[in-house]
């Protein structure tokens, strides 16, 4: 087997020639690290290259592993990290020049986790500043570029996990998620990604955007190895305050079962119009999509798309205010040290009020039980990943467009529906759907419960769609779940929600 075809292996295709003897946990690191070396001067994944660690984690797997001490379909990969991920004695820049040498003194829970299961760190992935800024030239490291065409963006704000994934230089990953960031890079670099259920990934050691919208999950080339990513960093974490105490169960046991029966919606009248609109190959493409899951037994319904609009403004005005809450200090004291992009972006929240916010979190509430009133017809929303394909690489994006290549993801991010993205087609289900989006025999626990009343677990389901795995996975409810506003909000502030 070559070099390249050893780095485009799928996690599940590594774990098992691992198991065979086929080769080792050292020669799939080595054959990565030589890729990374001869690929990242012009792609720019890496912030931090953890080459030493690597190779010292790959000749312990491979003793482990010789012995038959087996600590899973994880023992013995190589992955890498988005640069929020909290690593101790590993520096986490947030690609920005505030945290440019931060050296944390404790490790994320999900690192600890891989860590846990044998799984060996490449390094630190380049990324949006501090998950919000956008692609930039002032940051202290370089942009990440797209390794399809180097010219364009890989998309944000999980730039490096998807270019890295695409390029060959790893064979997972983990990225976070408010807006899109896993789904946005997942389709423009043509790999997968998964946006948990909100509580089923912990979110401690992860350097935080907005503390109600931020999610913590798996990026790789396949559903499968999303899954295996995912069974890995699932769980209860007491230090995460929105920590949900689910079962976990087997995120693969309903791969390969197929889709007949499944209902999806399309909310396409009223918001894939919005803004510039859904670019029309796109949509075109898309639409074969749909018809190829109705040849594998899906049925199609379109659904009002107007309340998934609403809620992506309600998602700008929660982002914006809960991010400058958390750098207000860092901007009152050192603002030369933000992007310019970010810096914009971050005092926004200083001219948005508490009722601005609390108007937001209302409209939240509305929206949720808007959207979630569909899932008593059908079982999963599918839309195109993003409007339109990945843009031209440019010194600077303004505000306003950045949102706009987000703008099929926000609205998802606002009411926790969970959304794995291959190859531009984006699909979200229910809290905490259980394997397949058919079953809906339990309810959710309560947030942060040692004992919840009842489990419901939940999963992924699969099959083939455009030449990639589509999947099906979970959600859950907002914090704010009990706080049920009876009627229609008032049409006081903030403007966007007038007509709510």
């Amino acid at each position: 087997m070559s070099q390249n075809e050893l780095c485009y292996l799928t996690i599940t295709e590594a774990a098992a020639g691992l198991r065979r003897k086929e080769y080792s946990p050292v020669e799939l690191t080595g054959a990565l690290l030589k890729r990374i070396e001869s690929l990242d001067d012009k792609l720019h994944c890496f912030i931090t290259l953890t080459a030493e660690l690597a190779l010292r984690q790959a000749k312990q797997a491979e003793q482990e592993l010789r012995s038959g001490k087996d600590r899973g379909p994880l023992h013995g990969i190589p992955i890498a990290l988005k640069d929020l991920y909290m690593t101790e004695g590993i520096r986490t820049t947030c690609h920005s020049a505030v945290l440019e040498n931060w050296v944390p003194n404790f490790t994320a829970t999900t690192v600890a986790k891989l860590e846990d299961t044998g799984a060996i760190l490449l390094g630190k992935l380049g990324m949006h500043e501090f998950a919000f800024g956008g692609p930039s030239v002032d940051a202290p490291f370089p942009a990440i570029r797209n390794p399809w065409n180097t010219a364009h963006i890989p998309g944000g704000s999980s730039s490096g996990s998807g270019a890295a994934l695409a390029a060959g230089l790893c064979y997972g990953s983990l990225g976070s998620d408010t807006g899109g960031s896993i789904r946005t890079p997942s389709s423009h670099c043509g790999v997968v990604g998964i946006k948990p259920t909100y509580g089923r990934v912990s979110r401690h050691g992860v350097v935080p955007l907005s503390w109600s919208l931020d999610h913590a999950g798996p990026m790789a080339r396949t559903v499968e190895d999303c899954a295996i990513i995912l069974q890995t960093i699932a769980g209860y974490d007491a230090k995460d305050p929105a920590s949900a105490d689910a079962a976990v169960p087997n995120f693969r046991g309903e791969i390969g079962h197929g889709i007949k029966g499944t209902r999806i919606g399309v909310p396409r009248l009223g918001w894939f119009d919005e803004n510039l609109g859904v670019d029309r190959q796109t949509e075109t493409t898309f639409n074969r999509a749909l018809e190829r899951l109705e040849e594998l037994g899906a049925t199609i319904t379109e659904i009002d798309g107007k309340p998934f609009s609403h809620a992506r403004k309600a998602n700008q005005t929660i982002l914006v205010c809960e991010a400058y809450a958390y750098h207000e200090k860092r901007l009152q004291q050192t603002p030369e040290k933000f992007g310019s992009s970010v810096r914009r972006r971050m005092l926004e929240g200083a001219f948005l009020s508490a009722a601005d916010y609390i108007t937001a979190q209302r409209a939240r509430a509305v929206l949720n039980e808007q959207i979630r009133a569909n899932f008593t017809r059908v079982d999963v929303f599918a839309t195109p990943s993003a409007p339109r394909p990945p843009e031209a690489s440019q010194p600077w994006i303004p505000t306003s467009r950045i949102f706009v290549l987000a703008s099929l993801t926000r609205s998802i991010s606002q009411v926790y529906l969970p959304s794995p993205r291959p190859a531009g087609l984006l699909m979200r289900t229910y809290r905490w759907a259980c394997r397949s989006a058919r079953d809906r025999s339990m309810k959710p626990p309560r947030f942060g419960s040692p004992r919840p009343t009842s489990r419901r677990p939940s999963g992924t389901s699969r099959d083939r769609c455009c030449n990639r795995t589509p999947a099906v996975s979970e959600s859950f409810p907002p914090n704010q779940r009990s706080n049920r506003i009876n009627g229609r909000l008032t049409k006081a502030r903030p403007s966007i929600y007038s007509d709510l």
